[in-house]
């Protein structure tokens, strides 16, 4: 019996019993079902609104009833719900999620508190930018309907980080900012209006009914248009933190409540111009600052959006119009001119120049032919290509630069933390000054006490102090990323103004990385003959099949006509492995002979390039290595190296190479650069002892690599950059990656991070000085509360635009 034929008595969903007359029914794949609870019924309609209806027909056993708390978002537990905004490492599960709700920076401190408070949460990040939450949880340990579930607690709605929720996110706050702002805007003037006859001297029989009337003109502005400052205010009371709407809702509330008892009593003043007036005021500075983080956001946007919607998948001789999301691993797809390429893969017919800026910055089109890798994203501009896929959706290179993007803007950097400590702290201060400022002029004049206290609460509120340097932090992620400089770990932007080393790695590094042979010697140095050569060069590219390393990829023409086994790559010294029944080494010639000293009748031939030792072991004497030839490898230089160098030198920045090929070919390739520190055959020990001995001596060093073996190196520096090409360990372990090829990046953006700094003091100097110098003026008496609306409007405001200039920097 399945599964469904045992629950056609119970639930539908969970197979629990369902009371006789149960009012929970709904249609499911066109036949009335029954459920026990409404929750059962939610996530069961939910499933089939997404049309994942096959999830019942395949399911192996019952689903566990949904908990209360979680109803809405059960429906998200289900792996194909997941697919698209949820990845998973071994038990840690990591979530992109959009929030709905944030009205400003201090949103952020009370969903990453209340989230850290959750069992089985390992982090959460909140990018105010964007509205996007990334948030990690243990998978044995809480559910994601339950994290979900908990942001929901403190008031704020979460959705799929994707796109279509993105825009449709961007679109309702659009929507829903400019209608209270509208109700604001009218209740202003009309209640300006009425105000005028209140204030010249209107006779007595006509005050109390001007007063209601302004009543009613304001009482649509403060509880619907100024509701999101109460709403943000109760959350944060409810979690016992302190943020910037609390003193505002208690000025906009106290100056209605007041105005409202005076009205009613027929004593005292109104304030309700004053009331509508600056909640006008600081809805107007918020829908700015909204609209230019929205356009900074859609800058920063899923780059998955530039991807075509259909491809032209070949099937034989045959040609057919598929979803891109219909195309699997060893498909074939067509590219014509102009068309974007849908997938990453490897081209196996035609010839063409592909422009890939959406990955590096650079605008020049890439030639690409049989054999070459396409990426995902990048566009066709000469001739038609036939493409085998090999990656697709999540597994392509541009969603995974997509997921280094958006995990650098969840990052938090130092300055962002202090701030945010330091906005929280200077909110309950100002509480207390207000409190006293009250109390001293409720003694001295008690008709400007109310007046005063309203101007305090509303004149310091620490918006531009919060928004400071996340704002700049956002705009110099997304400047850096349109050159090709991807940030993946957002302290680094801290630190890069700070850097006085750069050590480079060589191969692949400050040349191209793809060496190849120039030639191969007997023990003596005599040039092989051709079929020698090819035999001995068949063997090397069958012991290198295993590695990723870019010296593997000079031999890739002599590769497979031999089959090996037992590979093994011995990080730093070369390859080891059996072929035809018997074991080789491939690398420097120490390793390649067993580490022991080579003869002096097999010391490798002079000249310039990198001379590499195949050996065999003896079948006498296992422990043993025979040399059987040389093979000499040349790497060019990248065409910007010494330009590079020079220009890093010029800016005061020392530069060394620190590589683990040979001295010989590491003091050829310094000289030509006019590096004068070089070391090489250095392994990756010995490499990371530098490094440690560079920051004992007080350097900031930068390191940029791209091999296994500069992974420790990479993850000890101050700042650490992969190149494009570099394996995924090393990218993985990096701090940023260079997507462009042009190293000419690296001094420029150390240019860009001191100009970042410099951005960051000025927006926090302006925030500082603004609220220093408002406070003791709104205090003295001398600032109006509608005043004192534009004034902390405009300072958010002034912030945001200024860290948006970063992103138009040359």
């Amino acid at each position: 019996m399945t599964v469904d034929t045992q629950q056609s008595a119970g639930c539908y969903h969970c197979g629990l019993p369902v009371p006789n007359g149960s009012p929970f029914r709904a249609e499911i794949s066109g036949e009335q079902q029954d459920f026990c609870c409404p929750g059962c019924q939610a996530v069961a309609q939910s499933i089939h609104s997404h049309g994942l209806d096959q999830f019942y027909q395949f399911r192996s056993q019952r689903n566990k009833k949904p908990s209360d708390n979680a109803i809405e978002y059960a429906v998200y537990d289900l792996p194909a719900m997941q697919e698209e905004f949820v990845s998973v490492e071994n038990n840690l599960a990591t979530a992109q999620l959009l929030v709905e709700g944030m009205t400003c920076a201090a949103c952020v401190w009370l969903i990453e508190h209340h989230l850290g408070q959750v069992n089985g949460v390992e982090r959460a990040r909140v990018n105010a930018t964007s509205a996007k939450l990334s948030v990690s949880w243990l998978l044995d340990q809480v559910s994601l309907s339950k994290v979900m579930a908990a942001v929901a607690e403190v008031g704020y709605q979460v959705r799929p980080a994707t796109e279509r929720e993105a825009d449709r996110l961007r679109q309702k706050d659009h929507r829903q900012a400019l209608m209270r702002l509208g109700v604001a805007g009218f209740g202003m003037m009309q209640v300006g209006m009425v105000s005028v006859g209140l204030y010249t001297g209107a006779a007595e029989q006509w005050q109390l009914y001007l007063r209601w009337i302004s009543f009613l003109l304001a009482t649509p502005v403060v509880l619907y248009a100024a509701r999101p400052f109460f709403e943000a205010a109760w959350r944060a009371i409810k979690q016992r933190q302190l943020v910037m709407d609390v003193p505002v809702s208690m000025a906009i509330g106290g100056a209605y409540l007041a105005s409202c008892w005076a009205t009613v009593t027929d004593t005292g003043e109104v304030y309700f111009d004053s009331v509508s007036m600056f909640t006008f005021f600081l809805l107007l500075g918020r829908f700015l600052e909204m609209r230019a983080r929205h356009r900074n956001g859609h800058l920063l946007s899923r780059l998955a959006q530039l991807l075509p919607m259909v491809a032209t998948r070949v099937m034989g001789e045959q040609e057919e119009t598929v979803p891109r999301k219909a195309l699997q691993v060893k498909d074939w797809v067509k590219i014509a001119v102009g068309d974007t390429v849908p997938c990453d893969g490897r081209v196996v017919s035609g010839e063409s120049s592909l422009e890939e800026s959406i990955l590096t910055g650079e605008a020049a089109p890439v030639k690409k032919q049989v054999g070459d890798n396409v990426i995902a994203g990048t566009i066709n501009r000469d001739a038609p290509l036939t493409v085998e896929v090999t990656a697709t959706g999540h597994e392509t290179k541009l969603s995974a630069i997509e997921r280094l993007v958006e995990n650098a803007a969840q990052h938090k950097p130092r300055q962002v933390a202090v701030a945010d400590r330091l906005a929280g702290v200077f909110v309950a201060g100002v509480l207390v000054i207000a409190a006293f400022v009250g109390g001293y002029w409720w003694l001295t004049q008690p008709e400007d006490a109310f007046w005063i206290v309203l101007s305090i609460l509303v004149v310091t509120c620490p918006c531009a102090l919060s928004l400071a340097t996340p704002a700049a932090l956002t705009a110099a992620v997304g400047k850096l990323r349109s050159k090709g400089f991807l940030v993946t770990q957002g302290q680094i932007l801290e630190g890069l103004d700070s850097i006085d080393t750069v050590v480079f790695d060589k191969t692949g590094t400050l040349t191209v990385g793809k060496p190849t042979v120039v030639s191969a010697c007997d023990l003596v140095g005599q040039p092989l003959h051709d079929e020698e050569k090819d035999e001995y060069l068949r063997l090397i590219a069958a012991l290198e099949s295993g590695s990723s390393h870019p010296i593997a990829t000079a031999f890739s023409p002599w590769a497979g006509h031999l089959t090996p086994s037992d590979q093994k790559v011995h990080t730093g010294d070369g390859v080891s492995g059996e072929v035809n029944g018997k074991q080789y080494r491939f690398g420097h010639a120490l390793y390649a002979l067993g580490g022991e000293e080579y003869p002096l009748d097999i010391l490798p031939p002079i000249g310039n390039g990198q001379w590499l030792l195949l050996s065999q072991q003896t079948s006498e004497q296992p422990d043993r290595w025979v040399a059987r030839c040389w093979v000499c490898l040349a790497d060019a230089l990248r065409e910007d190296a010494k330009a590079a160098v020079a220009q890093l030198q010029r800016q005061d920045v020392a530069v060394e190479l620190l590589s683990g090929d040979t001295s010989n070919q590491v003091q050829y390739i310094a000289q030509q650069l006019g590096i004068e520190c070089a070391t090489g055959s250095a392994k990756p020990e010995g490499k990371l002892r530098r490094i440690r001995k560079l920051q004992a001596q007080g350097k900031k060093v930068m390191v940029v690599g791209d091999g296994i073996n500069d992974v420790p190196i990479l993850s000890g520096a101050n700042v650490s950059v992969a190149m494009n090409s570099a394996t995924d360990l090393a990218q993985t372990r990096a701090d940023s990656i260079l997507l462009s090829d042009r190293l000419t990046l690296l001094p420029e953006t150390l240019v860009f991070a001191s100009r970042l700094k410099t951005t960051i003091r000025q927006n926090l100097t302006w925030a500082l000085a603004y609220n220093g110098l408002a406070l003791p003026l709104a205090a003295a008496g001398w600032v109006p509360p509608w005043a004192a609306a534009i004034g902390m409007s405009a300072s958010s405001l002034i912030v945001v635009l200024n860290a948006l200039r970063l992103g138009r920097a040359g």
